[in-house]
């Protein structure tokens, strides 16, 4: 089949791509490339996904007529839609980029899949949107109405005009609500990265909430293995459903959305503790109050994501700090 990855430079992207491609299926990848995060980073994700059935396309989301255009000539079976700006703290300062990428951005590629009956569309959402939420485990079955950062309200966003094109153009639809994504070749604004970088400089760390914070880490060989079964779990139309009785997160129209995670929050300071012993160095620590966008902590109920797909995370904590340690170090020489 010929798949659309966009985000193909992107942590996750990069190795979806590197997947569907070790399968024999045929991938157009798109990236921006833009200077969120070191861009030699992203260029050597691309060189590692290297292959004969990849092609690359430097290419923004936000550009229409580019993505009407690239939709229109490639004619995709499927798309694995990944590409948008992250990043819960930087949609504070920095607002617009989150309205060009994740919202204009969404847009083109649900019109491109209308235009151009693409199978199926598989998109990022995120843990994030469930917000003020406190019920334990998060469960696609609650409200997530009360976003707490604009990066999350884009999200909750995308699950909304997904549903949409659904229903209006008969569009199947998924949306993977990705819960904090770690291993090789992460981004570096991300936790384990950061928190890297400021040990091996001899540097401290800044623990927010004063360490009182989990999260469900979730390996990233784990997240691509339940975005590869996911993509061939089609959603249909169930005349049946209806608002009053149904969950949010299926409808009448094929449109569904997953929680993707590893389904065991991990305390920070145990999440801390695994990295100090993978690097062989203790951290200095900030314990600092709690950031504002963040929450206290996020916990994935994924019974829906494994009946359809048998997915079930494999790599514990422990074992994924140590190859992303073992994998920082041969990338930065250090």
């Amino acid at each position: 089949m010929k798949y659309l990855v966009t985000g193909a430079a992107g942590f996750i992207g990069s190795a979806v791509t590197e997947r569907l491609c070790d399968q024999g299926h045929d991938v157009i990848g798109i990236d921006n490339l833009n200077d969120y995060y070191d861009v030699s980073l992203k260029h050597a994700r691309l060189e590692r996904a290297a292959n004969e059935r990849f092609t690359f396309i430097e290419l923004d989301l936000a550009d229409r007529d580019g993505m009407a255009t690239l939709f229109a000539e490639q004619q995709f079976d499927r798309v694995i839609h990944l590409a948008a700006q992250a990043g819960v703290r930087y949609s504070i300062d920095n607002p617009m980029a989150y309205a060009d990428s994740n919202l204009v951005g969404h847009l083109a590629v649900l019109e491109g899949c209308r235009h151009n009956k693409v199978k199926h569309l598989v998109y990022a959402s995120s843990s994030s949107v469930y917000g003020l939420n406190q019920k334990m485990p998060f469960n696609t079955c609650d409200s997530v109405d009360h976003p707490i950062s604009l990066y999350a309200a884009t999200k909750k966003s995308n699950e909304l005009m997904a549903h949409t094109y659904s229903h209006l153009y008969g569009v199947p639809t998924t949306g993977l609500r990705f819960f904090t994504v770690y291993g090789p070749w992460g981004r570096p604004d991300m936790a384990l990265f950061k928190f890297t970088n400021a040990i091996v400089e001899g540097k401290g760390i800044d623990v927010y909430n004063n360490g009182d914070m989990r999260r469900d880490f979730t390996y990233i060989d784990d997240i691509v293995e339940g975005i590869i079964r996911i993509q061939d779990v089609i959603p249909e139309k169930n005349k049946d459903w209806t608002v009053e009785a149904g969950s949010p997160a299926t409808s009448s129209a094929p449109y569904k959305v997953y929680n993707i995670g590893h389904g065991s929050p991990v305390k920070l300071m145990d999440f801390i503790e695994a990295l100090e012993e993978a690097l062989g160095i203790e951290a200095k620590k900030n314990f600092m109050p709690m950031q504002p966008g963040d929450v206290y902590a996020t916990y994935a109920d994924t019974d829906d994501l494994f009946n359809a797909t048998g997915y079930q995370p494999a790599v514990k904590v422990k074992e994924g700090v140590k190859a992303f340690v073992d994998w920082y170090r041969a990338f930065y020489k250090c």
